[in-house]
């Protein structure tokens, strides 16, 4: 198999690449990591661990040794819009005054009470788009995850060490507006496009934008939600998200699609596909 399937940003983004059977593992397993790899890593002078959710959420408590970017992911790492990246030099310097480098490992954590999973994802993405390719990592489950651990929080605010960073754009992680019109006007074949959002957006029932549907040659629609595992909320009985990104669940999502195909995952603002 070649090196990551790609996939990117056509009105949003994409993230994981998967192999063909169901009792396969990931393809690329240190895309995820657990708790405890948290907590091996975390004293090492070249690992970072963000907090992606607001300033005010990461002073209440956070992962001990994590640093914030002052506001969450989402609002730090793109414009006001959600949709327009900055340009080089300005994640040279909000990188490099973080203490993240080039060849820093970086772990990116948000929480599903907060919302701000999608913001770890967020964050994830931007720095493959950025050249971090291998080096930057989700939390699987969030906050969560780490507090079902047993491990502790911190309230003291962490402040590392400036470092250098070259920004090394990958552009073959985004898919320009020419290249999803030329595949919905069926002009280009052969590439997956993936729909992110929820089925009643899909369906044209549920409208956010100026229009209520879907791009036309659309392959799949795999709501990023269905895609973590689900529990029984006791409260309701209805299925509740985990947080966590199982291989299994994520696979059966996926599996209608070729692996060997480019692939673009869209949604509204280029934040829940991301996930994808």
């Amino acid at each position: 198999m070649k090196k990551r399937s790609i996939m990117v940003l056509g009105v949003g983004f994409v993230l994981f690449a998967l192999t063909g059977s169901v009792q396969a593992q990931w393809t690329y397993p240190n895309l995820l990591v657990t708790a405890e790899q948290v907590e091996q890593n975390l004293a090492k002078p070249d690992w970072v661990v963000v907090d992606c959710r607001k300033l005010e959420d990461y002073a209440k408590g956070h992962i001990p040794g994590a640093i914030s970017f002052g506001k969450n992911c989402k609002e730090a790492l793109r414009d006001a819009t959600s949709r327009v990246f900055p340009s080089a030099a300005k994640y040279e310097s909000l990188l490099g005054k973080a203490g993240i480098g080039n060849n820093t490992h970086v772990v990116f954590y948000g929480e599903l009470k907060s919302k701000t999973m999608d913001d770890s994802s967020v964050a994830f993405w931007l720095f493959e788009y950025l050249g971090h390719t291998d080096k930057a990592h989700v939390l699987n489950g969030g906050l969560e995850a780490w507090k079902k651990g047993n491990h502790k929080l911190d309230t003291q605010p962490t402040i590392k060490p400036a470092a250098t960073y070259k920004v090394n754009f990958a552009k073959n992680r985004i898919a320009t507006t020419e290249e999803i019109l030329k595949i919905a006007r069926g002009q280009v074949k052969g590439v997956q496009l993936i729909d992110s959002r929820n089925k009643k957006e899909y369906a044209g029932e549920d409208i956010r934008s100026v229009r209520g549907g879907r791009i036309p040659n659309c392959t799949l629609n795999v709501p990023h939600e269905d895609t973590y595992d689900q529990e029984k909320d006791p409260a309701t009985g209805k299925d509740k998200s985990t947080g966590v990104l199982s291989y299994e669940r994520v696979a059966k999502a996926y599996e209608k699609l070729d692996k060997g195909k480019r692939s673009i995952a869209y949604c509204q603002t280029g934040s829940r596909s991301t996930l994808t």
